[in-house]
């Protein structure tokens, strides 16, 4: 028998957008928001020279500078003020996240509930300001090493533009918390997704303009097209995926009622480390090659030579050390996000427990047991939707835009998104029942 919930989201159509007015102030203030951060991405920064940097970024487009460029909607190829982007929070996310684990204080007062987390937020802010204060001092520095790119090289230019860079941080982070509060789904994310998306349309064009002028069959087009919504299919798939735990509840005494025992569900996902893997593995390879480019290459050595060319995009190395990294990242991170022990402890706190399974340490090493080989499979589906594209790419030369790592990005946001905007509109008419309901037991009492 379906629930109340399945049977709300199978009766949701378009009367009731129309009457979820709240659902549709979120909307267009999340599409301002993000219109408002598009536009950011235009704004250069004050005394560089934008036609020598153009220069310049082409050649180090392949490395990890292609890859912020990506995250941050061409941003960086403009050097504009959110070149930064909002990768400082990100990376500030996740060093505070790891540290939860280390230090004994912070693992506390993540157990604090609400007001741990905020403390938690707060140090997240401050750790996005000194990453942001060092890498726009860092690319400052950079710029006027550059030849010509910065008109007037000193202090005042490296003062406004770390000025700049970390402004432009700040204000996306404070945007994507206003998206996630007085919008639709998780701000930052979206602020990611807009950035990937917005170079869909003209990467588009450009495949249709190699198939146009015959650089690309179109035998070979269409390949591409059905591949990219096999690998949609697939993310939409696995992240939905969910390995449930039975959980039984022993009956309970509540005054004078006995209250039978009940049943709910510990959902594990396949892919509990999200796309943080993929982003770790490809930032950590694509670092020697950035290096390389900002280096004169008739001074570097031999080896280090032949160690960036193999580990070029495309090469039997690099895959074979990208799919390593994947795997390596999927249980390092899995591990940080998910202890088996204090969810055991939560449980039997609750009176839960697992059939069969003795509560406390036999329930967590059951669970560890569990999330391990649940793991495997999500590391192995990362491996294949991460190692796909490069080897297309390697095998055709397609320029594919669409990476592994952006796709998980642009579907796993999606998901998000259309299930938040599911829950306003199953709220909006569960609200509408209920008055309804009010109003007919009205009625009789008349």
């Amino acid at each position: 028998m379906a629930s109340a919930a399945e049977q709300l989201a199978s009766n949701l159509n378009f009367r009731t957008f129309a009457k979820a007015e709240d659902l549709k102030k979120r909307l267009w203030f999340t599409l301002g928001a993000l219109l408002v951060y598009r536009l950011g991405t235009y704004i250069p920064l004050p005394g560089l020279n934008p036609d020598a940097f153009a220069q310049a970024f082409q050649g180090q487009s392949g490395g990890i500078l292609g890859l912020f460029n990506m995250f941050s909607g061409g941003a960086v190829s403009r050097m504009a003020i959110f070149a930064l982007g909002i990768m400082p929070y990100i990376s500030a996310s996740i060093i505070v996240q790891l540290m939860t684990s280390v230090v004994p204080s912070l693992e506390q007062l993540k157990k604090e509930g609400e007001q741990g987390r905020k403390i938690i937020n707060q140090y997240t802010r401050y750790g996005t300001v000194l990453l942001g204060l060092l890498q726009a001092y860092g690319i400052a520095v950079g710029l006027e090493s550059g030849n010509g790119l910065v008109n007037d090289p000193g202090w005042f230019f490296r003062i406004s533009t770390v000025i700049s860079l970390l402004g432009g941080t700040m204000f996306l982070m404070w945007l994507g918390e206003q998206i996630t509060s007085r919008g639709i789904g998780n701000g930052i994310s979206l602020i990611i997704f807009a950035g990937i998306v917005a170079h869909l349309p003209t990467a588009l064009a450009g495949t249709l303009e190699l198939g146009r002028t015959g650089a690309l069959s179109t035998p070979l087009i269409l390949g591409i097209i059905i591949m990219v919504v096999a690998v949609i299919a697939l993310i939409v798939f696995v992240e939905r995926a969910q390995r449930r735990l039975l959980i039984q509840y022993p009956k309970r005494q509540v005054g004078n009622r006995m209250f039978q025992g009940d049943t709910s569900h510990l959902p594990l996902k396949l892919n509990t480390a999200g796309v943080i893997p993929a982003i770790f593995a490809s930032s950590l390879l694509l670092l020697p090659a950035t290096l390389a480019g900002f280096a004169d290459s008739a001074t570097l050595p031999g080896w280090a030579t032949t160690i960036v060319g193999s580990l070029a995009h495309g090469q039997p190395l690099y895959m074979i050390l990208y799919a390593a990294m994947i795997a390596f990242f999927a249980f390092f991170y899995t591990a940080i996000v998910f202890n088996p022990k204090d969810t055991a402890d939560n449980l039997k706190k609750h009176g839960g427990f697992i059939l069969g399974i003795r509560p406390g340490e036999r329930t967590a090493e059951y669970i560890d047991y569990v999330l391990t080989r649940i793991t495997v499979i999500g590391a192995v589906y990362l491996i294949f939707v991460c190692i796909l594209p490069e080897f297309v790419i390697a095998q055709t030369g397609v320029p594919f835009y669409l990476g592994g790592t952006s796709l998980l990005i642009v579907v796993s946001v999606t998901l998000d998104t259309v299930a938040q905007i599911q829950g306003h509109l199953i709220a909006q008419q569960y609200e509408g029942l209920i008055k309804k309901s009010k109003l007919r037991g009205g009625k009789r009492g008349r």
